[in-house]
């Protein structure tokens, strides 16, 4: 299999993270924003983007100190609730590489390998991987298994490779640089010099819950933003997101704190555009 070509040998000992979205640019700054994450985004193909985090809370000395991979699980989940497109984050360190795919309420799912590459994961998931991307049952199929199965040639890194591989047959192009198995510094290197990269920032909750609403007005939901449907949606958000923020915050995890406030704020934020809308007024 051949996989896309570094523009540089990555370092064995990186940690790093990229995450993939099936959406252009502009929808994923508006449901970036309410990560609270500084971050760089840019176009990766037809129809995709990704986000390259600056902030790197898996770095972090003493107490701070989160897995990566926890970290992702709780942002890819929190930048996929309330959208209608998949959300994939790669994530990689010393001892193992992965990813997590989120989409919607539906449960993530994820595989990891060893840094050698050995498979962890289960075939369950490398399924259901291709049934959420929407990717060829049969040829697509036939290459994500052979990501899951034992090869003394295939690494962690290359794991990855070829996986990005699959994904670019259904177009997505990472930009030059963006490579798994390159460090933190490295990726925002890359995404700083790709042409149409932005810088996504948290900027207080009044834009944050401005950009939600945009996102609902400009979003394929809007049918659902008023009435029983909308505000039932809206409690549902209220009633996950409260204690998975609170579960967070006290577990010190602060991917999942992170998606637990994305979906409280979602939540609020839609029983407010109801009850607004309802009122004759404009948010």
């Amino acid at each position: 299999m051949s996989h896309p070509a570094s523009s540089s040998a990555p370092s064995t000992s990186a940690t790093g993270a990229l995450i993939l979205c099936r959406a252009p640019v502009e929808d994923v700054r508006l449901a970036a924003a309410v990560l609270r994450e500084r971050a760089l985004l840019a176009p990766a193909g037809d129809g995709w983007s990704v986000v390259v985090p600056e902030g790197r809370p898996w770095l972090a000395g003493g107490s701070a100190h989160e897995p990566v991979d926890r970290v992702l699980a709780g942002w890819a989940s929190a930048l996929a609730i309330g959208t209608d497109w998949p959300v994939l984050a790669l994530w990689w360190d010393p001892d193992r590489t992965g990813y997590t795919l989120a989409s919607g309420f539906r449960r993530a799912v994820g595989y990891e390998w060893l840094a050698d590459g050995t498979p962890l994961g289960e075939d369950e998931a490398m399924r259901t991987f291709a049934v959420r991307l929407e990717l060829d049952p049969v040829h697509d199929m036939a290459s994500l298994e052979a990501l899951a199965e034992p090869d003394d040639d295939a690494d962690g890194r290359a794991r990855l490779l070829g996986l990005i591989a699959v994904l670019h047959r259904v177009g997505l192009a990472l930009p030059v640089g963006l490579t798994p198995g390159e460090s933190a510094d490295r990726l925002r290197e890359a995404a700083r010099a790709e042409s149409g990269a932005q810088t996504v920032e948290w900027s207080g909750w009044r834009d944050a819950l401005r950009a939600e609403f945009d996102v609902v007005d400009r979003g394929p939901v809007g049918a659902w933003v008023r009435g029983p449907r909308a505000r039932a949606v809206g409690a549902a958000q209220v009633v996950v997101g409260a204690p998975m923020l609170g579960w967070g915050l006290r577990r010190g995890s602060a991917g999942w704190a992170v998606a637990g406030g994305v979906l409280l704020a979602q939540g609020v934020t839609g029983l407010a555009y109801d009850r607004a809308r309802g009122a004759g007024g404009t948010p």
